[in-house]
């Protein structure tokens, strides 16, 4: 067999060593909706409900689903009703966070 139609292994692995948390001005989130352009509905940890952007430096190397938890950080201006996503958790994260008491709120 070539390089070509070679299988991938498996890379995944069941321990998570490193990871993101929110900073100061960041909170963890749950996408609910998706309106379409890069725009997302999130319910905030905070009990607000912000639409949301996937600013574009991160559109192409972010695929984000309706239930995936986020990292939202506020706009400055609009603070209670918009913001950008700045991270998204795989599975395995949310797993952890939840175990570590992070997501009690949402």
């Amino acid at each position: 067999m070539d390089n070509k139609h070679r299988k991938k292994k498996n890379t995944q692995h069941t321990e998570v060593v490193r990871v993101k948390l929110p900073r100061s001005n960041e909170m963890f989130g749950v996408v609910t909706l998706m309106t379409g352009g890069s725009r997302l509905q999130v319910d905030c940890e905070d009990g607000k409900t912000r639409m949301c952007r996937i600013p574009g430096k991160f559109r192409r190397h972010i695929w984000v689903r309706a239930g995936d938890y986020v990292i939202v950080k506020p706009w400055e201006i609009q603070s209670d009703e918009r913001g950008d996503i700045v991270w998204r958790y795989s599975k395995i994260q949310v797993g952890w966070l939840k175990r570590k008491g992070y997501l009690k709120n949402l």
